[in-house]
């Protein structure tokens, strides 16, 4: 088994390091929160005092941070902002990049912008480091039960070395190209959820105006052409899909603060290639209206509510 460093024990982090734990791997955690330290050292886990000391003798780095700017100062060091929940403060002066034994791979979880991640990458590969960015998809819900999708970007070497730890975190592990295409992967594929979750709160909305059951849209929607994730895995509405946050009062799940961040790096890479992405430009302009009602720490499918009128 091997020693693995995981830095950001916040709500995906920890679930998916336990995960790591009940494999038998010998996993060193490092996060500014000490319960979050707790709940990995409760489990079997070690704590490190700072990012620096978890990765000192680690086979494996895994980092699941808040945003661009975090991963760049955890990997290359330096000073910058706390990092709200994830890792940063206690971090050594010369960053992960520093503090790694020759030979580690760096496995970056995180969800950020495809120049951050590329940057942090060739930084590390100048230092003779294997990097891998490995954003995920399927919340907190997958995080715990280990069926999370891993869009992974870098070398096919590196991949081959971090298949097995991802495979037991996720149910998904797909190499999607070099460096810095996990990250576009997961942006593109979260515009569409954004885009497709509107569109069915909007369909649902309707139905409610003209008299139409919402099992009954359902029912139809599901089996014809209408049907997407967002429907029928998701459901905005209590009832038809159980297992939907509509039925527990929209608790995430995946807060709408956290898709309006994956909106916003969706947009940022749009500018900066000149993509034409006007749906998701107004999904964006949506949820940012949304999360400013205060609304951000509901679930993203609480979007229906504002398409009501009713928050």
């Amino acid at each position: 088994m091997a020693s693995v460093a995981f830095i950001g024990l916040g709500n995906m982090g920890l679930p998916m390091a336990l995960n790591l734990v009940k494999a038998g791997h010998e996993v060193t955690g490092f996060d500014v929160s000490a319960s979050n330290l707790d709940g990995l050292t409760s489990a079997g886990g070690k704590s490190a005092a700072s990012a620096g000391a978890a990765v000192a003798a680690a086979d494996v780095v895994i980092t699941m941070l808040p945003a661009g700017h975090h991963v760049r100062q955890v990997y290359l060091g330096g000073t910058g902002g706390g990092t709200g929940g994830g890792a940063g403060g206690g971090q050594d002066g010369g960053g992960v990049l520093a503090s790694a034994k020759p030979g580690a791979l760096l496995i970056d979880c995180s969800t950020i912008d495809v120049d951050s991640a590329r940057a942090v990458a060739s930084a590390a590969a100048d230092a003779g480091f294997a990097m891998l960015d490995a954003p995920v998809s399927g919340g907190t819900g997958g995080a715990a039960a280990g069926t999370l999708t891993f869009m992974v970007g870098g070398p096919e070497e590196a991949f081959a070395r971090a298949e097995p730890y991802l495979a037991l975190m996720g149910k998904a592990v797909i190499h999607a190209g070099g460096p810095g295409t996990g990250q576009a992967a997961k942006i593109c594929n979260n515009m569409v959820l954004g885009i497709s979750m509107i569109a069915v709160g909007e369909a649902f909305v309707l139905a409610e105006k003209l008299g139409l059951d919402h099992q009954k849209l359902f029912d139809i929607s599901s089996k014809s052409s209408g049907q997407c994730w967002s429907l029928t895995t998701y459901c905005p509405v209590p009832g038809p899909v159980p297992t939907s946050p509509a039925n527990r009062d929209y608790q995430p799940g995946f807060t709408a603060e956290m898709m309006l961040k994956d909106l916003k790096l969706a947009q940022q890479a749009a500018s900066n290639s000149g993509a034409a992405t006007p749906l998701g430009a107004e999904a964006a302009a949506l949820y940012t209206v949304f999360a400013n009602n205060g609304s951000g720490k509901l679930d993203f499918s609480a979007i229906i509510k504002m398409l009501r009128g009713t928050c």
